[in-house]
């Protein structure tokens, strides 16, 4: 029952590789080995088991307390490497890793101790970073940073040393100073305007510098983020600096109304208008040569908020041209009629743009940092990409989520081939071993044997189709940059 005839060796060389295993699954079975099934079912695994367990280098020496010297001993295992840099990497046992470090420390006991001293040791060590980082930076504060990163001054250079910060901040003075000495509710409502355009655009330069760091142990999604949650802050300034303050003056300019005095500082203040005109100008033409990058409208680009920072400073240029226009045709009003009852409306009507800028900035940027979904078109390109590979059948509960700076994360669970799989693997192996061993099978210990060896190697062919597949879908498109592809 055993023992393979000549009649049935000429069968299975007629056969294909792939369909040998399966056969003598299936001969096994019918010629009375089915107790077989049951022994597996009824095992129970131990500790044994999880001896197999694998740990690198790293984790070896952090949490068994070793030094590289006392794993040069033990037994290397060379594995398929999770990280798209490398190929390959040493593991170790787990179970030599313990072996080792009681051999080291002693008993349990004492590795405990060592443990927490080196987490007590730590922890200093991070109270002594941080507060070198606070005496660094009260000494670049005092003498002066005149140093620029590389990375950051692209963005930086963008908004906080741009002319547009420097206008909003003159402007606010010279409004401030009009509203003084004028009592023009549309005027002081411009002041509040263009001091919180001056500040959001400081926090959108600290958001834009944020958002370039590289990912960490904490964030390992990077901080690409940062920019929306500065928008939204943004927003929000707007809705209560500028819009609360330009709603509550205007109340107040109606229910106790005020003559204008001279509006010379107010004519002068309006040629601001044509700075702030210049500067719209050029925020939309970088928006519609990234719109054109992205393939995608000038509208939808907005809409879906592709780039905050920028977005910001196209509300906040269009508002200003907007709110000046507006409080120049009421102060005109209030000039030609004599009737202050229009300064207020200006008010109260700048008050309602900066409130609609500023809802539609939160709005925005809650939806980015919600998860977004990326377009439907480019969800099903990266779907087609993986059922066109003749290891996948299906592909199913596929998401891809809009991380903000052009990055893409990809998830899906994949319902892989076995056959091609394990054809894979076949034609990596050499054969008439293969079929050696199977001759050698005659008891259920032996197929378990057989079995358990060319399964973890198929099982580490599957690891490799999909390590295979997440490099090629990065390679194909760029802007993905995190793939988790789930074996369903």
């Amino acid at each position: 029952m055993g023992h393979f005839n000549r009649k049935q060796w000429n069968v299975y060389m007629q056969m294909a590789p792939c369909d040998i295993m399966n056969h003598v699954i299936s001969r096994w079975w019918n010629t009375g080995f089915k107790t077989v099934k049951a022994v597996l079912k009824k095992r129970e695994y131990g500790a044994k088991y999880t001896q197999n367990n694998f740990i690198t280098a790293v984790r070896a020496m952090n949490e068994f307390c070793l030094k590289s010297s006392d794993l040069e001993q033990l037994r290397k295992i060379r594995r398929r490497s999770p990280h798209d840099d490398t190929e390959a990497f040493t593991v170790f046992l787990r179970s030599d890793v313990e072996a080792k470090a009681l051999d080291v420390w002693g008993s349990p006991e004492a590795l405990v101790r060592e443990r927490n001293l080196r987490k007590e040791v730590e922890r200093e060590y991070q109270e002594n970073i941080f507060r070198n980082q606070q005496l660094l930076k009260e000494y670049k504060d005092f003498w002066g940073n005149t140093k620029v990163s590389s990375s950051n001054s692209v963005f930086s250079g963008h908004l906080t040393k741009s002319p547009d910060q420097i206008c909003n901040g003159l402007n606010f003075i010279f409004k401030l100073l009009a509203w003084v000495y004028t009592g023009s509710a549309s005027m002081f409502s411009e002041a509040i305007h263009s001091l919180a355009d001056t500040c959001n655009q400081a926090l959108l330069a600290l958001g834009i510098s944020q958002s370039v760091r590289n990912p960490d142990a904490g964030h390992p999604y990077g901080f690409s983020n940062m920019r929306y949650i500065a928008s939204l802050i943004s927003g929000v300034g707007i809705f209560m600096m500028g819009a609360g303050l330009s709603w509550y003056h205007g109340v107040m300019g109606l229910l106790h109304p005020q003559p204008i005095e001279s509006l010379l500082w107010v004519r002068q203040n309006l040629f601001w208008f044509f700075s702030f005109l210049a500067t719209l100008l050029v925020a939309i033409n970088e928006i519609k040569k990234s719109a054109k990058q992205h393939g995608l409208t000038f509208y939808e680009y907005v809409m879906q908020s592709r780039d905050p920072s920028t977005n910001v400073v196209l509300l906040e240029d269009a508002a200003a041209v907007l709110g000046v226009t507006l409080a120049a045709g009421c102060m005109g009003l209030t000039s030609l009629t004599g009737n202050p009852l229009y300064d207020s409306l200006g008010s109260l009507g700048v008050g309602t743009l900066l409130g609609a800028v500023s809802a539609f900035l939160i709005y925005t940027n809650t939806e980015a940092l919600l998860g977004r979904s990326i377009q439907p078109e480019r969800v099903q390109k990266l779907t087609e990409f993986l059922e066109n590979d003749p290891a996948v059948r299906a592909v199913h509960d596929v998401k891809a989520t809009d991380l903000g700076l052009s990055k893409v994360r990809f998830k899906a669970e994949v319902d892989f081939d076995g056959r091609v799989v394990t054809r894979s693997y076949l034609e990596k192996q050499d054969i008439d071993q293969i079929l050696n061993d199977i001759q050698q099978v005659k008891t259920p210990e032996d197929l378990e044997n057989f079995m358990l060896k060319h399964g973890e190697n198929i099982i580490d062919t599957l690891g490799a189709e999909v390590d295979r597949l997440e490099k090629e879908l990065k390679q194909r498109n760029p802007e993905v940059r995190h793939v988790d592809l789930e074996i369903l």
